[in-house]
């Protein structure tokens, strides 16, 4: 199972993530069940100077059912578990003891009822019903509700109010939720563009990176065939004794020689980079992905590392926390992470997890090229180790590794059918 890593010291980027439809998410049901819990103590003196005028068994139920609905939704919102769940429960449970109050009432009152308790909660269930239902279903929950209420207002049982009275209560509700429901929905579609934005960006990214290692490999080789292969066929065809067929045949063993190499190690310029500057800009990707993932790293020296290296390093996890930000699922429990550690010697090991739904290796579709070629080959051909532990509904784990470990028994270069649910490339 692809487990959480122990925490350690986190990356200080020094950048916010952008805005996304997950964070939005958070942010409402946290700001709704605030407003819970304010709006339950403030209604707590109405409640109890109204409930002697109650039927004892509706009191005794449907009010601490409401009451207790409020605070497991406050729990659940600052946990970020069963937010949707414990939502809906507070908007069913509200609209229940709407319906059921005229039921309830034992005591009709004689004079005009400075309005029933339920009425201070309308625009809190109108939230819970925002964040729990879809759009369609909580329009008409926000009509529903503030309906419900003025019919129930003009009755005997409500307080004989007038039905100007009642009316300016119900539109006043109605606007009041409207805002709610209105400033949650355009948040909720501006981050959504906001995502599709970044995925885009990211995918256009990712094909330029492969495009670009492409276009690379293909000027080494023709450089090789015209420094190398041109001068071997010239060198044959001019061989007229043996002396010089013989020389012609040694050129033309060490251009396959240089052919093998340049299909198995991809071309390098001479350049490096430090180690630390691959491990921020890793941690600069993460941090501007759609979801957030939690940025730790430790023990990175400022040693340097091939460029073509670090790029395929820095390329592959960027490719790695796309997949996972893909397929990993959009429930809000999955959690994601990116660990980047110095590894011996002189190296670097970076790790992209997540808690998601994972994957069976042996079952990995042909067209899932983003993990064979812009990770697995990607980092192998500029000398790395990539190692994927994943298995279904428990979670993906994929370590990068540069250089490839020198230990005997060091695992292959390509991807190979694991005895059990993971796999290893």
């Amino acid at each position: 199972m692809a487990t959480k890593p122990p925490p350690v010291r986190a990356v200080p980027t020094g950048k916010r993530s952008p805005i996304s439809r997950l964070q939005i998410e958070g942010l409402a049901s946290r700001l709704t069940a605030v407003f819970g819990i304010v709006f339950g103590l403030q209604t707590l003196p109405v409640l109890l100077s109204q409930i002697d005028a109650s039927e004892p068994l509706w009191a005794w139920i449907v009010v601490p059912a409401l009451y207790a609905s409020i605070v497991v939704a406050f729990v659940a919102a600052m946990a970020q578990r069963w937010v949707v769940g414990t939502n809906i429960v507070v908007a069913s449970i509200y609209l229940l003891a709407l319906a059921t109050w005229p039921l309830a009432i034992t005591v009709p009152s004689d004079g005009q009822l400075d309005r029933y308790w339920l009425y201070f909660l309308v625009t809190y269930a109108t939230a819970t019903a925002t964040v729990g239902f879809s759009l369609p279903i909580a329009t008409c929950y926000l009509f529903a509700a503030p309906v419900i209420y003025g019919f129930i207002r003009v009755t005997p049982q409500g307080g004989n109010a007038s039905v100007l009275e009642a009316t300016l209560e119900v539109v006043y509700s109605i606007l009041i939720g409207g805002a709610v429901v209105l400033i949650i929905t355009l948040l909720r579609q501006a981050a959504a563009a906001v995502d599709v934005a970044q995925s885009a960006a990211l995918d256009r990214y990712s094909r330029a990176v492969h495009a670009h290692a492409t276009e690379i490999e293909r000027v080494q080789v023709d450089s090789i065939v015209h420094d190398s292969v041109l001068t071997t066929l010239l060198s044959a065809a001019r061989a007229y004794t043996p002396e010089a067929k013989r020389i012609a045949a040694t050129m033309a063993s060490n251009a396959i020689g240089h052919l093998r190499e340049a299909a198995l190690v991809s071309p390098d310029d001479g350049g490096s980079v430090q180690l630390s500057a691959v491990a921020r800009r890793i941690s600069e990707a993460a941090s501007s992905m759609s979801a957030p993932f939690e940025l730790r790293t430790r023990d990175v020296s400022a040693q340097g590392m091939p460029l073509q290296a670090a790029e395929a390093v820095y390329s592959a996890a960027v490719q790695a926390m796309v997949n996972s930000l893909q397929h990993a699922g959009q429930d809000p429990r999955v959690s994601r992470w990116v660990t980047i550690r110095g590894a011996v010697p002189s190296g670097i090991e970076v790790e992209v997890g997540d808690t998601g739904v994972g994957f069976s290796f042996v079952d990995l579709p042909a067209e899932r090229m983003g993990l064979r070629v812009s990770i697995v080959e990607r980092v192998t051909n500029a000398g790395g180790l990539v190692e994927i532990d994943s298995a279904v509904d428990e979670g993906t784990v994929i370590a990068i590794r540069w250089p490839r470990p020198p230990a005997p028994g060091a695992l292959g270069d390509h991807a190979r059918a694991p005895a059990g649910p993971r796999g290893i490339a």
